[in-house]
């Protein structure tokens, strides 16, 4: 019985730092992962990077994206969630 008081502490720490760091992060991925499927064409982005586009073709992993000096090639990971959400709220 002891020991268990003594490691409580330990224990608390790991539920803390569960429920405020490890969970939100993993919520964060998902909704991240579901935005990057649910892209279609037509939707306009903007890229981590700051570029904004509208999204012309879709592969697997990749996205098409049309902006004003052409077309650019990149990753769906590339695509930031928060501020495309921002953009087409306007």
């Amino acid at each position: 019985m002891e020991q268990l008081t003594q490691f409580a502490p330990f224990i608390l720490m790991f539920v803390v730092i569960y429920f405020f760091m490890i969970r939100p992060q993993q919520k964060k991925a998902k909704q991240e992962k579901e935005f990057e499927s649910a892209l279609k064409v037509g939707d306009k982005i903007i890229t981590k990077s700051g570029l904004h586009g509208k999204v012309s073709e879709l592969a697997d992993t990749t996205v098409v994206v049309e902006t004003m000096s052409g077309k650019l090639k990149m990753e769906r990971s590339a695509i930031s969630m928060e501020m495309s959400a921002a953009l087409n709220k306007k």
